[in-house]
């Protein structure tokens, strides 16, 4: 990210612009649904404007994404360090539906819950590459083991 703070906030205008176009959004349709005006949402995407964080939740909402992704991106929050959180790169991939995105986070959590509930310990989960993953799933087609996706 850089750290030039013009930089910064025409990264995150792109950033906004990108995400509005996944999601199939007027620049319009996402003013009404963030409650901001027209002018200065587009004013926000050029990068002439550096949105509040009240702001920035309020876009965050209306285009379904966690408002830290937004406050990482405006450089209010430093990205998150260890391992990483697969809800966010799923979010942030261009190249699926919104639609597809939030079946994929539900099912995601829903596993996430199941294993929790499995081991109470509070031990680390698997990494979201590991083998235990996939072989829990049934990726693999290990016998006795049916996908359950």
């Amino acid at each position: 990210m850089n750290t030039d703070p013009k930089d910064r906030w025409r990264d995150l205008g792109s950033f906004i612009r990108e995400q509005r176009g996944s999601a199939r959004l007027s620049l319009r349709r996402l003013s009404e649904l963030a409650g901001i005006s027209n002018p200065y949402l587009s004013q926000i995407e050029r990068g002439l404007r550096r949105p509040s964080a009240e702001i920035l939740q309020q876009i965050a909402k209306a285009l379904r994404i966690s408002a830290e992704t937004l406050y990482v991106q405006a450089g209010i929050l430093e990205p998150p360090s260890g391992v990483p959180d697969l809800t966010r790169a799923i979010l942030a991939d261009q190249s699926i539906s919104e639609e597809q995105k939030q079946a994929l986070v539900r099912i995601y959590l829903s596993f996430r819950r199941e294993y929790e509930n499995e081991h109470p310990t509070g031990g680390p989960a698997p990494s979201a590459g590991g083998d235990e993953v996939s072989a829990a799933s049934g990726v693999h087609g290990s016998p006795g083991h049916a996908a359950t996706a």
